[in-house]
């Protein structure tokens, strides 16, 4: 019976890995074709991009509301000095990373975006060096140079390179090295209690849209003023359509992240790591059935060899885990830089906060 017990338990919970996986895909190649596809009718990413702020706020603010009333418990609201000098900079990094990379849409294909966007880890890589988050050691620099070659073996040759796209999604890879080095000094100073995710979206959503607000009014701004689609709308179905397509993505964006915090709650960071590999796959193999990108041998080699430094990476992180008894959540970013956020959230505030992950994931299974 207890052996019975044992793989009725193991089995559950693979089942329950598997379907939150699923859940994860679903937002985050959700959310890639969806910008790809909207951009195609709707010339204004960076308005977009803005919208979709503004409903994860919502949806961050709705969260933090319903965790307060079940808990009783009150939620971190920080100081104007704290949330200006030390937030700031990390929302202004975010907001330009998610801006570029929405902005690239409108040149590039799918599987171009997902493979440069791959880079990003290199950058992270680079920026916790100089910030000395990480030490320099031979495998870090094999880690660089596969992926480096992997993205140049990628975008060699192809026939569907575009360079303003390109150099839009490479410089926001460049600035989410940033970005993500920012929010692991942000989340490494404790007393200002943002390790929860949802408190750390509702914080940063604000001046993310104040930090991208000056790009979309020199860009976006008077064109968008004189489009038939949003302030000069003749029809208002039409008007309809295209605002619940933008609300969708806010909802796929907040989706996205949600998913990341159960899939991390419920298993582990390296769960999430090998998933997100996986994930890029997919990604490229439905860009090339789905939207007919191109890509050649020669391009499957270089995000195979990109593939194999991030790889790399993850199994590095996983051994020096074990080897120190233990993962350190504060030392260094994984392959995927969006997990670290959500991954501070279920081990540091694991004892301290578990009926709100209860909630969550209550909330998330339903």
């Amino acid at each position: 019976m207890g052996r019975w017990g044992l793989d009725v338990a193991f089995v559950w919970k693979a089942l329950l890995t598997l379907g939150l996986v699923l859940l994860y895909y679903c937002f985050s190649i959700g959310i890639t074709f969806y910008n790809k596809w909207l951009t195609k009718s709707f010339h204004f990413p960076l308005f977009m991009t803005m919208l979709h702020l503004a409903v994860i706020f919502l949806f961050s603010a709705l969260s933090r509301a319903l965790v307060q009333c079940s808990s009783h418990r009150a939620r971190v609201v920080l100081s104007w000095t704290d949330y200006l000098r030390r937030v700031a900079p990390t929302a202004l990094a975010t907001a330009l990373d998610v801006g570029l990379s929405n902005w690239s849409f409108l040149y590039i294909t799918v599987s171009l975006y997902t493979m440069t966007k791959s880079s990003a880890v290199l950058f992270i890589l680079i920026f916790s060096l100089i910030f000395k988050l990480e030490e320099l050691r031979a495998a870090l620099v094999l880690v660089v140079l596969l992926i480096a070659g992997g993205l140049f073996m990628f975008t060699y040759k192809s026939t569907q390179f575009n360079v303003e796209g390109f150099a839009l999604v490479l410089g926001a890879s460049f600035i989410g090295g940033i970005r993500w080095t920012l929010t692991q000094m942000l989340l490494q100073k404790a007393e200002l209690g943002l390790q929860n995710p949802i408190d750390t979206m509702f914080h940063l959503q604000p001046l993310m849209f104040l930090g991208l607000f000056p790009l979309f009014a020199i860009f976006e701004g008077l064109h968008l003023s004189t489009s038939e689609k949003i302030f000069r709308f003749q029809d208002t179905g039409l008007l309809l359509r295209v605002l619940g397509s933008l609300f969708l993505g806010g909802i796929l964006a907040f989706g996205l992240g949600f998913s990341e915090f159960l899939l991390v709650s419920r298993t582990s960071s390296l769960t999430l790591s090998i998933a997100g590999i996986f994930k890029e796959v997919c990604t490229l193999l439905l860009a090339a059935h789905l939207l007919g990108d191109q890509i050649s041998l020669l391009n499957w080699l270089g995000f195979a060899l990109c593939l194999s430094g991030i790889s790399l990476h993850v199994a590095l992180k996983a051994l020096h885990a074990r080897g120190d008894g233990g993962p350190k959540p504060l030392k260094g970013l994984g392959s995927h830089p969006d997990l670290e956020l959500l991954l501070r959230s279920s081990r540091q505030e694991e004892d301290d906060n578990e009926e709100e992950g209860e909630y969550f994931v209550a909330q998330g299974q339903q």
